[in-house]
């Protein structure tokens, strides 16, 4: 069983995941009306894995015997400068989701609660992977610049993003019917 403490937490990512679906969604939108399809398409799959994000923490709280909660999720933002803004959003946006789930390790560590720990040590690596390649991104739109060519080439290399779900095996509604 989870501690109260863990639960809220965990409680809190999971409605956390849901609002970056929000703001991955809204994001995704903005590109697309800018005609930017392939950081649309990229934003998109990030939606998607947010989702199943919050699909997984739910399903882990119910397998440690405690209640999902879900809480009202804040608007995100709807309007972007360009796509360089876009992605130094996503930045800040992913360093604060590290800094969350980096508690919950913390947390998971002080309570001895070994099951917790290992499970949200997957988030704590996916982190890792989330800010490099959100990075990386930036980096080629400083080199970019204004050259329009190149961040048509740009948009390009992002539509080519494939989802992989991360969990298509452990992740089980406990309430579906086979």
């Amino acid at each position: 069983m989870l501690s109260k403490t863990l639960t809220d937490a965990l409680n809190n990512q999971l409605n956390f995941e849901l609002h970056s679906a929000y703001l991955y969604l809204s994001m995704s939108g903005c590109m697309e009306r800018a005609g930017l399809k392939g950081a649309a398409h990229w934003l998109w799959i990030q939606t998607l894995e947010e989702r199943a994000h919050a699909v997984h923490m739910y399903q882990y709280i119910l397998d440690r015997g405690a209640s999902p909660a879900f809480l009202a999720i804040e608007a995100p933002v709807a309007d972007f400068a360009d796509l360089h803004d876009v992605f130094k959003q996503t930045l800040a946006h992913e360093q604060k989701v590290t800094a969350r789930i980096n508690n919950i390790a913390t947390m998971a560590m002080t309570e001895n609660d070994h099951a917790c720990y290992q499970f949200i040590m997957w988030y704590v690596n996916e982190q890792v992977e989330e800010e490099s390649k959100v990075s990386d991104l930036l980096s080629k739109m400083d080199m970019i610049g204004g050259n329009k060519g190149l961040l048509l080439s740009l948009d390009q290399e992002l539509a080519a993003r494939v989802y992989n779900n991360p969990f298509p095996t452990d992740v089980k509604l406990s309430t579906a019917v086979a």
